[in-house]
């Protein structure tokens, strides 16, 4: 299953790479987060593998997420003709995706978010799939609109209502 979400950010791209850089911040906007612990390797770094566990409702789900990618290499200095990228793959029992974010500035106050997603099922998630392809690009247009309500206005969602 593949699809890509996308949203407008209306903060300067350099702010949105320094908030979704920082490991303290993504529990305010990253619903559902408990942990996200690096097992290895240094955080938002290619190579690092990271145990993370969400919780929704009483269901938890745990996986192991690797950085594979991030360019550029340093993200102090970016020019506005460079895009941002960040890829990781995620691994939990049935399921195993591959996500590319892109991040480029619309003008120098704002930021496009591009997220392409593509999962991979085994077991009874592949029979499940299917029906649940709904489920998971809701899931994942959240996230960007919580991000985006965190960068914007500073919401927190362990703060609001799911």
């Amino acid at each position: 299953m593949k699809y890509t979400n996308s949203i407008e950010i209306s903060i300067p791209r350099t702010e949105v790479v320094r908030l979704l850089s920082d490991p303290t911040l993504r529990p305010q906007w990253l619903r559902g987060l408990v942990l996200h612990e690096p097992l290895s390797g240094s955080d938002g770094q290619p190579g690092t593998t990271s145990r993370v566990v969400f919780q929704t409702g009483k269901q938890t789900m745990e996986c192991t997420e690797t950085i594979t990618r991030r360019e550029p290499d340093t993200l102090d200095e970016i020019s506005t003709e460079t895009d941002v990228l960040f890829e990781r793959k995620i691994v939990a029992d049935g399921m195993e995706s591959v996500t590319l974010d892109r991040l480029y500035e619309s003008s120098p106050s704002r930021t496009i978010w591009t997220s392409d997603e593509e999962y991979r099922f085994t077991g009874a998630m592949k029979l499940l799939a299917p029906m649940m392809r709904s489920s998971f690009t809701k899931q994942s247009r959240r996230h960007l609109q919580d991000f985006k309500a965190f960068a914007e206005h500073g919401i927190d969602v362990r703060d609001t209502k799911d």
